[in-house]
């Protein structure tokens, strides 16, 4: 008869150690969404400028670590280095060959935190263009039916 320690002593060779929630580790980049500060998608990695909100996450998160999909381009993801840097926080690139996360970026603990709001919604700003935007339309629109009169 074996012994139990060495069946998982074996089995954990094999197959590696056993992890705690796999999804919510692959879809958070190797962390879990209870340690999280703050997250921002892919899309919003994207962007010309850096997020205020995860700068001052980073600038007070003192002991967190910032979290980078690597498999964003590292022109996209430098600013946010930098950003790290400055403030001496730790960072590592995560890229999972079987998952590709919607997640871009993340601030998160070695520990619990269980903040309730992760997410950063998009710029305010976008949507300030958006509305000047449709502002501008409107009133050519309004010209084009004044000079067909």
């Amino acid at each position: 008869m074996s012994n139990p320690n060495l069946d998982d002593y074996i089995k954990q060779g094999v197959y590696g150690a056993k992890e705690t929630k796999p999804e919510e580790r692959r879809q958070f980049l190797g962390t879990l969404r209870e340690r999280v500060v703050i997250a921002l998608k892919q899309s919003q990695v994207l962007e010309e400028r850096v997020y205020e909100e995860v700068e001052n996450a980073i600038k007070s998160s003192t002991g967190a670590k910032l979290y980078l999909n690597g498999h964003l381009n590292y022109a996209y993801l430098s600013k946010y280095i930098k950003v790290a840097n400055t403030y001496k926080m730790e960072y590592t690139m995560v890229t999972n060959k079987d998952y590709i996360s919607e997640i871009g970026l993340l601030v998160a603990y070695d520990h619990a935190i269980e903040k309730e709001e992760i997410f950063v919604s998009e710029h305010k700003e976008t949507e300030d263009q958006q509305q000047t935007e449709s502002e501008k339309k409107g009133i050519f629109s309004s010209l084009g039916s004044f000079f067909k009169k």
